[in-house]
């Protein structure tokens, strides 16, 4: 049989842990399927699966097969578009990940662009403020804030930023401007307990790290939440750049303390693609990077 099939066969029996179930899903017979995995487990003299008359249950060479035989066969249905051309279209669904308020402000405008200027597409956009694994979870493209610890990720810089202290004119015209971290302690602070920020403070003073532990006197769980307050004039909070881009601009909110901040987080596109990657995945990355690139706020 043909080895492309028989991993085909067996993924669809290992995702469905059934092999009536996985017959249904290939519109095969059973028996055939049964036989399918039978061959393929004798063809490579190792146990793919533990079978008992009310559960299927791969192995753990059956697991580690599984990731192998999904990866080829992913490898092998990009080389043939790529072959054949159908990559000089963008056509199919593609899923971006992105920082919450990072992607409602700077990626969703892309991906409305995107999908206007490829009708034949899909995106799939999932704003989460955490670590997103690309493979795990399924996604095509993401956009990581600061240095970049999986190496196994292509990765397109595509601008910096800060983490800043801000507040309203009006707070400051009433509490005064804080000249160091430790006269924070005499202000009211707003922290942002998102599970992406440090909840201590971390400032560069004399070149040396110095970690001001906060008692605020507002917590909340966003940070669009963190920066109204702020707006409103309760008092000062800790964010980053990007996400008060407009209310710097507008004066609506001032930096502070900027002598003591450490250096620019860089922004980058991360992805899985290679040099067969899909004309869906490569010209988003490329619409999107030419986008941030030249966006002020994020440079």
């Amino acid at each position: 049989m043909d080895t492309f099939h028989l991993m085909k066969v067996y993924i669809a029996v290992a995702e469905e842990q059934g092999f009536s179930v996985a017959s249904r899903r290939l519109n095969m017979s059973a028996p055939t399927v049964t036989r399918a995995v039978a061959h393929l487990e004798e063809t490579l003299k190792v146990k793919l699966l533990n079978r008992t008359t009310r559960y299927v249950r791969m192995t753990e060479a059956g697991a580690r097969y599984l990731e192998d035989a999904k990866r080829i066969l992913q490898d092998v249905k990009t080389a043939n578009e790529a072959a054949l051309g159908i990559n000089a279209t963008p056509q199919g669904k593609i899923s971006v990940t992105a920082p919450v308020l990072f992607g409602q402000q700077f990626v969703l405008p892309t991906i409305t662009d995107y999908l206007v200027r490829y009708p034949q597409t899909q995106v799939n956009a999932v704003f989460l403020d955490r670590v997103v694994n690309l493979l795990e979870e399924g996604h095509d493209v993401g956009i990581r804030i600061g240095e970049l610890l999986d190496s196994s990720m292509r990765a397109k810089k595509v601008g910096n930023v800060r983490l800043i202290l801000v507040a309203s004119p009006e707070y400051l015209a009433k509490n005064g401007i804080p000249k160091n971290c430790q006269e924070l302690a005499q202000h009211t602070l707003i922290a942002a307990n998102t599970g992406s920020l440090n909840p201590d403070w971390q400032f560069l003073v004399n070149k040396k790290n110095q970690t001001i532990k906060i008692n605020p006197r507002l917590t909340v769980t966003t940070n669009q939440a963190a920066i109204n307050a702020a707006k409103n004039g309760l008092g000062i909070t800790r964010i980053i750049s990007y996400q008060v881009a407009e209310e710097l601009k507008n004066n609506k909110l001032k930096i502070l303390l900027e002598n003591f901040e450490h250096p620019a987080k860089p922004i980058n596109i991360v992805h899985r693609e290679d040099k067969f990657s899909s004309a869906k995945v490569r010209s988003f990355i490329d619409l999107l990077a030419e986008n941030l690139q030249t966006n002020s706020a994020l440079n």
